[in-house]
């Protein structure tokens, strides 16, 4: 090669360096004696562009090489079983299963190669296996919902119960009959309250009283929490309660249960004796708590402690969830190991680190069968037998892979759960913090030789101890704030120092002395060792009260649909990737929550409505003006945390001389043309004074208020009020179930029969008129179903479109 010739290809690659570093914006001239060449601004940009990608492929490649699939595998079984739950309509099983089984067929003869083609295949068949499973699941639930709200006389068996607090119980009966009137579609298996009752019933008797039983609630608004379908799965058709104390049915008929529904029913009477014992050896709250962290039973644990609970970032302690599970193997696990190493024959001769772990895998087997089985419970217990297992062979504990080994046992088993906020909440927590311990376990190690000083040692334990429990409640605050936001639309302010202060005493008192006191349960030498638990208890309860004392909810309201699932994805890609492309997660997080703050979020409703009609809101942006001097707490919490308003305006209660007309027992109330002018004339005048978006309420009759764009909106109680609400307002509300839905004078009506289909209603005013967005557009899935029953004709309506959908415009 000649010196020219050496130099030119000096100069090029001095200008190659160049064009990638971006230093020259069109061109770049390299220039010899021979020749001069210019490299476009385009050709560079898709150099550089080649070598990312093929950087991205490398990475890929190598998330590949350690096994990065299977932790992915989750994801995609997941994805297909939400895919399912979130249709309008069920998909067609049998090609469901046809694509399954081609998916497979297809998988079997890719080998083992061809690797890029056998991942895509392998991601389609969870995909698709998660929307199999899924309809799998509905089919083995088959829960029967009542169609709607009926007072009736109820005979059924006690199944389960917990206790409520102050002389009350929640029973979950096995329905036998109903009477006055006998229901067409009786639920199979309610929850129902038993008020005032000095001795609780026992678990298999039956009991018989005058109850009013609705169904599973739908979403508060649109786009919220649907508690028809966890209901439904969890074979719930119905809640309510009696009117005073129901009867033990003298003859109870004999019960011919499977071997399995025999063995629920004796675990179940030993959750609840522990739960009784408990309670009476620690009283009040604490009592409560004790209970709540052995057997699940939360109902029994006062308001007031409940929300200071949450609001001090707490509340995952009174759930079984992985804390509780995680505890109670390692305390069984360090203590077996720890008395074992005391025989040196033993510690010399027998693998004492398995023999430990045998022995934790039974205790947290029993915690879980004394539980009640709920999925925080479920999740815990699976991911703990699995890191267990894992000893036995000598493998890893704490792994990614157990994690997503767990993921997948309870996304097979129960792939309902991938929606709800308890399986969310605890895998996001789960998740972010072995992929935490693997960045801290992965970290370059360098000696202190400080820290080796007798002297310093004990710091350096507790610091290290109060280190581990500022970065496991740092690390779990932020994993689950993005949960907690979609399901709740609140965060906790004080979280972290709150578990900073209470978690010590939950790890060194509370769990000991529980699991100790549970082992001399059976020879009833329990009574002091729950004494020194409760003691513990009281001090958490203490440490709640005083951080709720401080405030910090942060309300935030509901966010944006697209919002939830992008965040979502940045998050696995960061925890569960571990090149660089799990840098891509971290953008995408930021990128996506700073868009949210940034552009203009959607436009607040004008007016909410509840899906029974009986609750109405105006809304203003600042506070919400309702027709209800005490509105339903369940629902108008719901409203105040999506909307983020705190302030709830009362309506202003008329007073007349004279009362409004009521009917004769037994009849319905109807007006008189004269009376009908009268409350015409009453309800203009009451919207001529009111207040702007401020109702007027004559009791047990009507409301009236004028809304900001000059609108008048009326909510009747009575039917006997239609004519003259409909002649005086733009909007009519009702909760009666009429057989109609539109008023004559052309006013938009929302009726109990309408609302019943439609859900909770929202309205927003625009320049092209009202906007009507609802809560179902169609009821075809499972859990929708009876919404749309006739119990007159004992048929469904076809109900694929909401009558109030279109009417809006």
């Amino acid at each position: 090669m000649t010196g020219l010739e050496t130099r030119e290809r000096q100069t090029q690659s001095i200008g190659e360096k160049m064009d990638f570093a971006g230093i020259a914006p069109r061109a770049i001239v390299t220039q010899s004696a021979r020749t001069q060449v210019a490299i476009p601004f385009r050709s560079r940009l898709a150099t550089v562009a080649k070598r990312y990608v093929g950087s991205s492929m490398r990475m890929a490649a190598e998330e590949t090489d350690h096994g990065r699939l299977i932790l992915i595998s989750p994801v995609f079984l997941g994805a297909g079983a939400a895919t399912w739950f979130l249709a309008a309509s069920d998909f067609p099983a049998v090609s469901l299963g046809l694509c399954l089984l081609a998916l497979v067929l297809a998988v079997a003869l890719c080998g083992h190669a061809r690797t890029k083609l056998r991942a895509t295949l392998l991601a389609l068949l969870l995909f698709v296996g998660g929307m199999l499973s899924a309809q799998i699941e509905t089919w083995r639930a088959k829960t029967l919902i009542l169609d709607s709200a009926v007072t009736t006389t109820v005979t059924g068996r006690v199944e389960r119960r917990e206790g409520y607090g102050q002389g009350r119980w929640r029973y979950i009966l096995d329905v036998t009959g109903t009477d006055a009137p006998e229901l067409k579609r009786p639920p199979e298996r309610i929850s129902v309250l038993v008020r005032g009752a000095t001795q609780p019933f026992e678990l298999g008797d039956v009991i018989e009283g005058r109850a009013r039983i609705t169904p599973p609630a739908g979403p508060a608004l649109p786009h919220l929490n649907d508690f028809a379908f966890s209901a439904y799965f969890d074979g719930i058709g119905a809640n309510g309660f009696f009117y005073g104390a129901p009867k033990k049915v003298a003859e109870q008929p004999e019960q011919a249960g499977s071997v399995a529904g025999i063995v629920l029913e004796r675990l179940y009477s030993l959750r609840t004796g522990i739960g009784d014992r408990i309670r009476s050896t620690l009283p009040g709250d604490t009592g409560a708590f004790a209970a709540s962290l052995v057997t699940d039973e939360r109902r029994a644990i006062s308001d007031e402690t409940t929300e200071a609970l949450r609001q001090s970032g707490l509340a995952h302690i009174i759930a079984i969830s992985g804390l509780n599970m995680a505890l109670s193997a390692g305390i069984f696990f360090v203590g077996l190991r720890v008395i074992l190493s005391l025989f040196p024959g033993i510690a010399q001769a027998w693998p004492t680190k398995k023999i430990a772990a045998a022995g934790a895998l039974a205790a947290v087997t029993a915690y879980y069968l004394i539980s009640g089985f709920a999925v925080s419970a479920e999740r815990a217990f699976i991911m703990m037998a699995i890191m267990l297992v894992a000893v036995f062979f000598d493998r890893p504990s704490i792994s990614l892979r157990n994690v997503a080994l767990s993921a997948l046992v309870i996304l097979a088993v129960s792939p309902s759960e991938v929606l709800g906020p308890s399986f969310q909440m605890s895998f996001a927590a789960t998740l972010a913090l072995v992929a935490g311990y693997d960045l801290w376990k992965g970290r370059p190690m360098r000696e202190n030789a400080f820290a080796k000083l007798p002297i310093m040692k004990p710091f350096f334990v507790v610091g290290g101890f109060f280190g581990g429990v500022f970065l496991t409640s740092l690390i779990g605050g932020f994993s689950t704030a993005l949960f907690s936001i979609e399901h709740f639309h609140r965060l906790t302010a004080y979280g972290l120092p709150a578990n900073l202060a209470a978690m010590p005493v939950i790890s060194f008192i509370v769990m000991p002395a529980g699991m100790l006191a549970m082992l001399l349960m059976p020879f009833g030498l329990d009574g002091p060792v729950w004494q020194v638990a409760g003691f513990g208890l009281d001090l958490v309860i203490k440490i709640a009260t005083t951080v709720s004392g401080w405030g910090g909810n942060i309300d935030v309201g509901r966010l944006p649909g697209w919002y939830f699932p992008a965040a979502v994805f940045g998050f696995l890609l960061l925890t569960l990737l571990r090149t660089r492309l799990q840098h891509m997660g971290t953008a995408i997080v930021a990128v996506s929550t700073l868009a949210v703050v940034l552009l203009p979020s959607q436009a607040m409703p004008d007016i909410a409505i509840s899906e029974d009609g009986g609750l109405v809101a105006i809304i203003d942006g600042q506070a919400m003006a309702s027709n209800r001097e005490k509105p339903p707490a369940f629902i108008f919490e719901q409203w105040q945390r999506a909307l983020a308003i705190e302030e709830h305006q009362k309506p202003v209660m008329l007073q007349v001389a004279k009362a409004p007309p009521t009917a004769p027992d037994g009849k319905r109330l109807q007006l008189s043309p004269e009376q009908q002018d009268e409350a015409r004339e009453a309800m203009k005048q009451s919207v001529a004074t009111g207040r702007p978006s401020r109702f007027s309420c004559l009791k047990s009759a009507w409301c009236t208020a004028l809304l900001g764009n000059g609108k008048k909106l009326t909510v009747i109680d009575n039917a006997a009020y239609l004519g003259p609400a409909c002649d005086t307002a733009d909007i009519v509300v009702t909760a009666v179930r009429l057989r109609f839905d539109r008023c004559r004078s052309g006013a938009l009506l929302f009726t109990g029969e309408t609302l019943r289909k439609t859900g909770s209603v929202e309205l927003r005013f625009t320049d092209k008129g009202a906007e009507v967005a609802i809560a179902f557009d169609t009821l075809r899935r499972p859990w929708m179903r009876h919404r749309a029953y006739d119990w007159r004709s004992n048929t469904f309506a076809d109900a694929s479109l909401s009558p109030v959908s279109d009417s809006g415009e």
